[in-house]
């Protein structure tokens, strides 16, 4: 069965110290008593869009030791061709054992109401927290005995925001977006969780979808994604500010995704790849096998950066993911 790819339309490699300085914020901050360090964390609870999705089930089989990420099987379904970022945190830049619940969804937007995914039957943010995580992880017999101490809570989304209203260019929507954000993250809050990550936007600017735009769109494009990250920045410190207890990590993604883009052999997972502007339609949808060759595009799958119009494939979540480890394991980055 190949690699599928979910709902499209909208022993690690180490690094030198100074590859890693370049990516990651080192903690300057004091850990609050509810972070055991990245080998203590022994759950995650992520959520986000088709970057992030395994088409995880929240009333199938559940994460074990032996079966960390659930349902369905390794990888699961993903937008990558392969493995995605979360995938490779659990098995590969895991600290300890982690127990993985991924409630992410193709084509999720913060909150459908404000950005109206692709189909009406995507599952916002919104929806993933208070429809599947609260029912399910926060009940009064809850489906893993997860703790305040013990678990990270990661959000990577805004990908659709973006894609789906940047020519809008409107300060008041982004406003209006993280008002419900900044809202899920406190009902998180009031739930127990204490452990954050924030994932902001790449530079889907770059991707093939953007760049058959105008000069102009790719530059609006370009600066509502600058702006959606600095909100989200801001949202960070002040989740922080209002909840000394606790602890904030945030992952540049766009710093990290440009670094790949203009130079692959930044990190020793993309240094194969050859073409990172294009993509080959004969791949678009999957392919049997990980490194698949069609000769008709010249090059295999996995040398090409982008599977598709949007997603990146596989090396670069495994880029990403190492990037997000190292951040955990040095420590919250927001004071």
């Amino acid at each position: 069965m190949p690699y599928s790819l979910l709902l499209l339309v909208a022993g690690a490699l180490s690094l030198s110290s100074a590859a890693q300085a370049a990516s990651i914020q080192h903690a300057a901050c004091n850990a609050s008593p509810a972070w055991p360090g990245w080998s203590g964390i022994k759950y995650a609870f992520i959520f986000g869009d088709s970057y992030t999705t395994t088409s995880f089930n929240v009333s199938g089989t559940q994460p074990t030791p032996t079966n960390p990420l659930g349902n369905p099987t390794y990888p699961g379904y993903t937008a990558s061709n392969g493995p995605n970022w979360v995938d490779f945190l659990t098995v590969k830049y895991n600290a300890s054992i982690l127990l993985t619940y991924d409630l992410a969804y193709g084509g999720a937007t913060i909150d459908s109401s404000l950005v109206a995914p692709y189909l009406p039957t995507v599952s916002s943010v919104a929806q993933q927290i208070e429809n599947e995580w609260f029912p399910t992880y926060a009940a009064q017999d809850p489906a893993v005995e997860w703790s305040s101490d013990n678990t990270l809570f990661a959000i990577f989304d805004g990908i659709n925001d973006v894609g789906n209203s940047w020519w809008k260019n409107s300060t008041a929507l982004n406003d209006a977006i993280f008002a419900v954000y900044r809202g899920l993250v406190d009902e998180l809050y009031q739930a127990g969780a204490r452990n954050f990550a924030f994932l902001n936007v790449p530079p889907v600017d770059r991707s093939p979808l953007a760049m058959a735009n105008t000069v102009l769109d790719q530059s609006t494009e370009h600066m509502d994604i600058l702006a959606w990250n600095d909100a989200l920045r801001k949202m960070a410190q002040s989740v922080k500010t209002a909840n000394p207890d606790v602890n904030v990590f945030t992952v540049d993604t766009n710093k990290i995704f440009t670094q790949v883009l203009n130079n692959p052999a930044s990190y020793p997972q993309t240094a194969g790849y050859k073409n990172v502007t294009n993509y080959c339609t004969a791949y678009e949808n999957g392919t049997p096998t990980i490194d698949y060759l069609n000769a008709t595009c010249y090059i295999p799958v996995n040398q090409y950066f982008w599977l598709n119009s949007l997603h990146p494939t596989y090396p670069m979540h495994d880029v990403l993911a190492q990037q997000v480890s190292l951040q955990l394991a040095a420590g919250p980055n927001v004071c």
